[in-house]
């Protein structure tokens, strides 16, 4: 299974009654401020639709019951995903990728 990164999206605003797109399957994903493109999240999961779905859920805190928001739902984020077969497969191509990162990096610097 050849598979490529999907296009970058926003994050859905659940008060605009908007849906979050990602696979339901295992995979990589990727997390970043639309602002700065700075990267707020990168991982492996079982289900990549959970996963992304848990980054701005977090914990119910005491005073989101007086509405006041919690500062991860508020952030102006934008997801990527790239699905694979299996969860090993998402483990090795995160590897790879957090490998070519660091080479890039090293020669940047």
């Amino acid at each position: 299974m050849i598979s490529t990164w999907s296009e970058w999206k926003r994050y859905p605003k659940a008060a605009r009654g908007e849906k979050l797109e990602a696979p339901i399957g295992p995979g990589i994903f990727e997390v970043r401020h639309t602002s700065s493109g700075a990267l707020f999240a990168f991982d492996s999961a079982d289900n990549l639709a959970l996963a992304l779905s848990s980054i701005t859920s977090g914990q119910k805190s005491f005073a989101s019951w007086f509405g006041k928001r919690d500062p991860v739902t508020s952030l102006d984020l934008e997801y990527r995903t790239y699905a694979t077969s299996t969860r090993e497969d998402a483990k090795v191509a995160a590897e790879r990728m957090i490998g070519r990162r660091e080479a890039f990096m090293s020669h940047v610097a």
